[in-house]
């Protein structure tokens, strides 16, 4: 499903078009320097896989859960989780893991899916004046269940592959999608005071 992912890479898109601040994934050695970090975990992603196998693939490759990419997330970036999905890119798998940090600003940190280690992070920038982040964190500080939390619960039903605040309007729950060992994708509510689990019935994959 990837939500979150999609906006989150159009607007760092439109950042690096309008000279924002949007940088490259990179890690700090013990030495200072700065060096690309790629992902541990190659999946086969090409024409020849279908989607089904495609999402086996990558529930199987990622030893990391969500709970833990997120957790991992936080303590590199201190704020607010909103979303983690695990996707892949030219093969390579990562935990894509969004927070609300520091002045609301949208922090975006990829986390490796086989070893929990974060390979980097950079700020987004909102140059059309939205005011979503200061929503999303503002409802969210007020709310009994985490991000981490939501994928704990929900991960009773299944491997969780992505869970994000629903910031289409006020927030109201977590939408958590989880993937079953054949495949299957399955789409959950997690409510944001309670922690209640419930079928997201808005979604054709649950009909």
């Amino acid at each position: 499903m990837k939500r979150r992912t999609t906006v989150i890479s159009a607007i760092a898109a439109v950042a690096l078009l309008g000279g924002g601040t949007a940088t490259a994934f990179a890690v700090t050695g013990d030495d200072g320097s700065s060096s690309a970090a790629q992902s541990s975990v190659r999946v086969k992603d090409d024409d020849g896989v279908s989607d089904n196998q495609e999402e086996i693939n990558e529930v199987k490759g990622a030893k990391v859960s969500a709970e833990d990419a997120i957790a991992a997330a936080l303590k590199h970036t201190p704020g607010t989780a909103v979303g983690a999905d695990l996707d892949s890119d030219d093969g390579r798998l990562v935990w894509d893991v969004d927070v609300i940090g520091s002045g609301n600003k949208w922090q975006h940190v990829e986390v490796d899916p086989g070893t929990g280690k974060v390979l980097g992070s950079h700020t987004e920038r909102d140059d059309d004046g939205d005011d979503s982040a200061s929503r999303v964190a503002a409802t969210l500080k007020d709310a009994a269940t985490s991000a981490e939390d939501a994928a704990k619960a929900a991960g009773a039903k299944g491997t969780v592959t992505s869970v994000d605040a629903d910031d289409d309007g006020s927030v109201k729950v977590w939408e958590v999608e989880t993937t079953s060992a054949n495949g299957a994708e399955h789409d959950w509510h997690v409510d944001l005071q309670s922690g209640a689990v419930s079928v997201d019935h808005s979604s054709d994959d649950d009909d």
